[in-house]
């Protein structure tokens, strides 16, 4: 496969997972989004929550690796429960956080589909690991998302 088609797919693997799994959370009743936790001792709301700053954070990757060969600045893997517990995700309605999700989502397989393949070998570090080019970034993170969607069926299913 061709890279640029490796991009556009990552783009279609996100519309499709938001399309196939924005029903299933609205579905949700209260006690399993609540209650039931993963091994990160994380709600369906807070792993939501953690896909969106996923989102957040990436959507800059994603921009500033389209006119910046390398770029280096924190990422926020350390700090992620610090995020999760800062933004009160269990706090926030559920059909706006779904909301929240399935747009921000949306908008970054929108910014995926308009990269261009001149810049997918442009690299991102955060000082500390070994840098990690556009490309890699862009076709890792609907496997994040789909990792994260599988703990909340887990915890559905539980």
């Amino acid at each position: 496969m061709e890279r640029i088609e490796k991009i556009k797919l990552a783009a279609s693997t996100i519309e499709s997972l938001i399309n196939e799994w924005e029903p299933i959370l609205e579905k949700l009743p209260a006690e399993v989004i609540t209650q039931k936790r993963n091994s990160q001792n994380r709600n369906i709301k807070q792993i939501l929550g953690h896909l969106i700053d996923s989102g957040v954070n990436n959507h800059h990757r994603i921009v500033r690796l389209q006119y910046q060969k390398r770029l280096s600045f924190p990422d926020y893997q350390p700090d992620n429960d610090t995020w999760i517990q800062i933004q009160n995700y269990e706090g926030k309605d559920w059909q706006e956080l779904i909301l929240v999700w399935k747009y921000y989502s949306r908008h970054i397989a929108f910014i995926i589909q308009q990269v261009e393949e001149s810049s997918l070998n442009n690299l991102w570090s955060d000082g500390f690991i070994a840098p990690i080019s556009l490309e890699d970034i862009i076709v890792g993170f609907p496997e994040h998302f789909k990792l994260h969607l599988t703990e909340i069926q887990e915890l559905i299913n539980q």
